[in-house]
């Protein structure tokens, strides 16, 4: 099936980005895939093509506006879902070296399964909850970057991500729309696990009035978190 690919490059033309042929196909390739697996199981309410590059690819490439990623840098997509930010960040940026953590099996089965159609190379998708991985020596404190799109408080987001980031590195929320209400309620939190919010950028994709939120890891996480299961959810740190 041929697709109108034409909105999508005209937004990595407006990020800079210039993908190759092979690039270009892998992305193809990743929306059919994506749409197939979506039959069987829920991986994501927008199927349309022109909104799966507007909401999905080109909303996760935007990072690249505020944040340079062509370097070999170690990122974690932390609830990674159906593969967003992290997979659209690697096609483009090929020299990240990629972790892709979500809590549900099936989903890490759908994203082994593109690693290797796409033939990717340096990614990793990993079946693990946040507060258990983010104990774990192999990951703790070893990120250059953590990303993560999951609508949640910032203050629990931040005990899910900041443990995994090392010294100098960062935590980047992508958020919806006015932030900085929510920023400033977990002002307390972030510097509780070590973190210090350096950056909000606000932009508009589209319609879509979009945030990050730009977190320095600036000394060591505590060892008491990330609290046990469930725990920054439900009692998020203030």
């Amino acid at each position: 099936m041929k697709y109108d690919v034409k909105k999508f490059v005209s937004g990595l033309h407006d990020f800079q980005i210039e993908l190759s042929e092979k690039q270009m196909e892998q992305f193809l390739t990743y929306y059919k895939m994506l749409i197939e697996k979506n039959k069987v199981m829920n991986l994501t309410a927008i199927t349309e093509f022109d909104e799966v590059i507007e909401k999905h690819f080109l909303d996760s490439l935007s990072l690249c506006r505020f944040f340079d990623l062509n370097r070999p840098i170690r990122v974690l997509d932390l609830g990674t879902g159906a593969g967003f930010p992290g997979i659209p960040l690697k096609i483009a940026f090929p020299e990240i070296d990629l972790v892709l953590a979500d809590s549900l099996m099936k989903r890490i089965g759908f994203l082994d399964e593109v690693i290797g159609k796409l033939s990717l190379e340096k990614v990793t998708a990993v079946h693990a909850r946040a507060e258990e991985l983010g104990r774990d020596s192999m990951y703790r404190e070893t990120f250059d970057l953590c990303l993560s799109r999951a609508v949640a408080n910032l203050s629990a987001l931040s005990e899910y991500c900041i443990p995994f980031v090392r010294e100098h590195g960062h935590f980047i929320s992508y958020k919806s729309g006015e932030i900085e209400e929510e920023a400033e309620r977990a002002k307390h939190a972030v510097f509780l696990l070590g973190g210090k919010i350096t950056d909000i950028h606000k932009f508009e994709l589209y319609e879509t009035r979009r945030s990050f939120v730009v977190i320095e890891k600036v000394k060591k996480t505590p060892k008491a978190y990330p609290r046990k299961a469930g725990m920054p959810t439900k009692s998020p740190l203030l």
